[in-house]
């Protein structure tokens, strides 16, 4: 356990990635001073857990709101009613975000920071898992590394999705591609605050460009194969009540389907984030899409 000097105590809970905060009620007006020793402690661990905060929506958005301007729920999927940038994270019948991904890269500026809450978390299963896409990064041969600063990647929200299990999912489906995004961003990422390099790609990566869908499907699998090796993984266990705050910029997170047709439902709100850059400093760009400034204030 590390003690900080502002109040609070960091215990990490995985070797690369992931660390809980003690003595910090997210619920009161935090001193601009522990913000920053939050922040910080984010850009070290990447993943920080706050355990049993009982926040109420208004809350979450206060603490959300300590790291910079909101996006508002999602590009394309409702958020709660009357509650614009908060969007429900409902595993009901079959609604399930099972596969490794980066909140929303299909847009030019994807989220700073998400901040997930729980509210209704099933007695088994129901984890999240996040990886720290900065120590995939590392983890690569130097060969791999020198390619992968070099490859640039189309992220989409529309592709070929598994056949939904409801009628209902079948509903969120269409929601979810209502409105098309195709961007092309770095496959490696350079950190606006730490410099770091990483790997940004996951789910919504589709293609590398330049190359065909075969040989850009054993590419993207051969990195993604990379950050989500155990070592690189941290695994949150929900208990009703915790507030887990991601770096969106160096991240990617699962939500395992292994709780049956039992109840689950998260809350989520992002960061607004800024247009990722490549190693060389050019900017993501979109393809195709509007430049989502419905959704981010960072639009641009």
């Amino acid at each position: 356990m590390t003690t900080t000097g502002t109040g609070f105590d960091i215990r990490r809970i995985g070797g690369r990635i992931g660390a809980e905060i003690l003595g910090v009620d997210a619920s009161r007006a935090l001193d601009p001073a522990l913000v920053t020793e939050i922040n910080s402690a984010l850009l070290e661990h990447k993943a920080l857990v706050f355990r049993d905060q009982r926040l109420d929506d208004e809350a979450q958005l206060r603490f959300a709101a300590l790291f910079g301007e909101l996006t508002t729920a999602h590009p394309t999927v409702p958020s709660v009613d009357g509650r614009p940038h908060i969007l429900p994270v409902d595993g009901d019948e079959g609604i399930r975000a099972n596969h490794w991904h980066t909140d929303v890269t299909f847009v030019r500026t994807p989220p700073k920071a998400s901040t997930l809450r729980a509210l209704v978390v099933p007695p088994y299963g129901g984890n999240t898992l996040i990886a720290n896409s900065a120590a995939a990064y590392r983890d690569l041969p130097e060969p791999l590394r020198e390619l992968a600063d070099k490859l640039w990647a189309v992220h989409t929200n529309a592709y070929d999705y598994a056949a939904p299990k409801s009628e209902k999912a079948a509903e969120h489906r269409r929601q979810f591609v209502s409105r098309t995004y195709r961007t092309v961003h770095p496959v490696v990422r350079v950190h606006p605050e730490t410099g770091e390099r990483g790997l940004f790609i996951g789910g919504f990566a589709q293609s590398i460009v330049g190359l065909g869908p075969s040989d850009s499907r054993d590419l993207l699998r051969l990195f993604q194969s990379y950050v989500t090796r155990p070592e690189n993984v941290v695994r949150v266990a929900w208990t009703p009540g915790d507030l887990v705050l991601f770096d969106n910029r160096a991240t990617q997170h699962y939500a395992p389907d292994d709780y049956g047709d039992l109840p689950r439902l998260l809350h989520r709100v992002t960061v607004a984030g800024d247009v990722p850059a490549g190693v060389d400093g050019t900017l993501s760009r979109t393809v195709e899409g509007d430049d989502a400034s419905h959704y981010t204030p960072a639009a641009a």
